[in-house]
């Protein structure tokens, strides 16, 4: 296998890099997670991650018209025909589905959903919110556990748990923000058992008990969902789990910053400062084995074609982890001591 770390690989160093520096400005929670990761797959995961955010764009911020949507798909196919569209994001990315193997399904999946966010979807019911979710987020988690090399049923199933988990707080997060851009992601049924009359209410979206009520409900429902996928952590290469739960704790810390200021995600958007990232970080270095009671629960049912992808296709070449848990350790407090811009980035 051609590593691209190789010095015969010097010619990618550059656009992963531009993957990195774009991860650095597009989110610090995962960012920061993504400190505790080996080189390698670190690496792996920014390409990943400059895929997605590029598509989301498109989609959030360029009008997301069918073309538009074509286009991403256009670029995906030619990602995995070996002949990537000339940019550091695709170059980067098709090295990286090619090399370990992610199934097309799962990237596809991705953006079936941001295809859905382009015709201003809204979600009736809870399990049509799942299917969403499972496109957007438990894919990507998905995609993860395969980089890793875990590949089996269970680890697929539980890594796109803990991606629903993160859309689910994402959402609880965004409901003021979706709101005034005229969209709405917690079930229709859910506000309106609460009791509010959805349409007026997204003409001029202002905090109240209906809106707190269903917002609470996500939140307990996303917890469940960490608690699953966290179950899952055993099945990942020891280099890597440090990073995984460090994610997990910091995403759930903002549904604990909501719950501290009422479930008011309207009149304030929750954040995690980088002092609280880092003692996360350190936290996770050192946490225990979660609970695997439900580590061989079937997967959600929207989430089992992505388990079959992955079950039907192989893993190609090597995954991107190496079991060193020492050696990312102390890669990390190299950083924490010699990157002071980086933690100041965290910080802000």
């Amino acid at each position: 296998m051609r590593n691209m770390f190789d010095s015969g690989a010097g010619e990618r160093r550059g656009d992963y890099e531009r993957c990195a520096r774009m991860i650095r400005c597009g989110s610090r929670s995962f960012f920061a997670a993504s400190l505790l990761l080996p080189r390698e797959a670190r690496e792996a995961a920014y390409a990943i991650y400059a895929f997605c955010r590029y598509s989301d764009d498109v989609v959030d911020l360029g009008g997301g018209g069918l073309g538009d949507i074509r286009r991403l798909y256009g670029r995906l196919d030619a990602a995995y025909a070996g002949a990537p569209h000339d940019s550091p994001i695709d170059r980067a990315f098709a090295d990286v589905v090619l090399r370990y193997g992610v199934p097309r399904a799962l990237p596809a999946a991705l953006l079936e959903g941001l295809c859905w966010d382009a015709q201003g979807r809204r979600y009736q019911s809870f399990d049509d919110l799942c299917d969403y979710a499972v496109r957007v987020a438990g894919a990507v988690g998905a995609i993860m556990s395969v980089l890793m090399g875990a590949r089996s049923p269970s680890a697929i199933a539980r890594a796109s748990d803990l991606g629903v988990a993160m859309q689910f707080t994402n959402i609880a997060r965004d409901v003021g923000e979706d709101a005034r851009a005229g969209r709405i992601y917690i079930p229709y049924d859910w506000l309106t058992e609460a009791g509010l009359d959805v349409e007026p209410w997204l003409s001029a979206p202002a905090p109240n008990e209906a809106v707190r009520t269903a917002t609470k409900r996500l939140l307990d429902v996303a917890a469940d969902y960490y608690a699953r996928g966290l179950s899952g952590i055993a099945l990942l290469p020891g280099s890597c789990r440090a990073s995984i739960v460090a994610a997990a704790h910091i995403y759930a810390d903002i549904g604990a910053v909501i719950a501290a200021h009422g479930y008011d995600s309207i009149t304030r958007r929750a954040t995690t400062s980088g002092g609280r990232k880092l003692v996360l970080l350190l936290e996770a270095l050192t946490a225990p084995t979660p609970d695997a009671a439900v580590r061989d629960a079937p997967p959600l049912p929207a989430a089992r074609f992505l388990v079959d992808a992955v079950d039907a296709q192989p893993g190609r070449l090597r995954a991107a982890a190496q079991d060193d848990s020492f050696g990312a350790v102390i890669d990390l407090f190299m950083r924490l001591e010699k990157r002071d811009r980086t933690v100041a980035d965290i910080a802000r």
